[in-house]
C-alpha cells in the first residue's frame, strides 16, 4: 500500500551558518553600531536567544535573522517568537522555539485536516512524523497538495518523505 512521511526536520549546520551570517550583517550594519547583539543556538534545548542592548532593534535583528535563515532554505514556520523579555540595564532577551520533528499536537491538526479533507487516505502520528497511507499513488498526492495549502494554517514547516509505492 503506498504511503509517505510528512515531518518537519531542522538542519543545524545552515541554521549555525543563517546565525553567523546575520551576525556579519549586524557588525558592519550602520543602525547597528555601537549597539551590542547576540544570537545564541542552543541544539539540545532546540532554541534560540536573540539579545539586544536597544529594544528598539530587536524586530530589525529578527528580520536579518528571517532574511538569512530564508536564503539557507529554513522555513520561518519552523520558529515560534516567545514574548520579549526585560533584560539588564535597559536590554531585551527573546527566547525562540526552533520546531524540529512534529509534536503531538501539530500531528493531531494534520491528521484533523487529513480526515476534514474527505480524501481516501489514513493518517496516523509515528513519533515525531505522521504517516499518511491510501490506496493510490494519486490519492497521496492530492494529500499532499491539501497539507501544502494548510501550511500556514497548522504553522510547522512540512516535508513529504519516504515515499513508498
Amino acid at each position: 500500500m503506498p504511503s509517505f512521511d510528512v515531518s518537519s526536520e531542522m538542519n543545524w549546520q545552515e541554521l549555525d551558518n543563517a546565525v553567523n551570517q546575520a551576525n556579519k550583517e549586524l557588525l558592519s550594519r550602520y543602525d547597528f553600531k555601537g549597539i551590542k547583539t547576540e544570537i545564541k543556538v542552543d541544539e539540545k534545548a532546540k532554541t534560540m536567544t536573540l539579545w539586544v542592548a536597544e529594544e528598539a532593534k530587536l524586530d530589525a535583528l529578527k528580520d536579518i535573522l528571517g532574511s538569512k535563515l530564508i536564503k539557507r532554505g529554513i522555513s520561518l514556520l519552523s520558529l515560534e517568537y516567545k514574548d520579549p523579555e526585560p533584560a539588564f540595564g535597559g536590554s531585551v532577551r527573546q527566547l525562540v522555539i526552533v520546531m524540529a520533528g512534529i509534536s503531538k499536537e501539530k500531528g493531531k491538526e494534520i491528521v484533523a485536516s487529513i480526515k476534514d479533507s474527505k480524501l481516501k487516505v489514513q493518517a496516523q502520528i509515528q513519533d515525531e512524523k505522521v504517516r499518511v497511507t491510501g490506496k493510490s499513488r494519486d490519492d497521496l498526492q492530492e494529500a499532499i497538495a491539501h497539507l501544502r495549502a494548510k501550511q500556514d494554517l497548522i504553522k510547522v514547516a512540512m516535508e513529504f518523505g519516504n515515499f513508498r509505492d
